[in-house]
């Protein structure tokens, strides 16, 4: 099967989105005990988005576009704010808008890590 077979590229995706909702669903997650819910969301997100952005640029570096980096951006973004809202229904947990600039902060410091390195390899080494 082709890497670049459009399930492949998205089934990471999925499976991320599954484990975020799983751990929203728990009152209480496991080893995150004195670690702040600032990093967990900033990293957690920032990974969400560089999974997101390698399904929507196929695969390639040369897929790597201000488009595909804006659509892997709305999608982390969306996903963290439907995120909250499941949260909201969960004994334990609170929903905050705070929470959600996290994780548009997170998924945007991860683009514009991965945009960078996409720029940078597109260019030209000199010898």
């Amino acid at each position: 099967m082709n890497h670049n077979h459009p399930l492949l590229l998205w089934l990471p995706v999925v499976a991320y989105m599954a484990a975020i909702f799983y751990t929203s669903s728990l009152s209480d997650v496991p080893g995150t005990a004195g670690v702040s819910d600032t990093l967990l969301h900033t990293v957690g997100y920032g990974g969400l988005s560089l999974v997101t952005l390698r399904a929507v640029a196929g695969g390639r570096w040369s897929g790597v576009t201000a488009p595909a980096l804006a659509i892997a951006w709305v999608i982390a973004t969306a996903y963290g704010a439907s995120d909250e809202w499941h949260q909201s229904y969960t004994e334990g947990r609170a929903s905050e808008v705070r929470d959600v600039v996290n994780d548009a902060v997170g998924a945007l410091v991860a683009l514009g890590a991965a945009g960078a390195w996409g720029i940078m390899r597109r260019v030209p080494r000199v010898r």
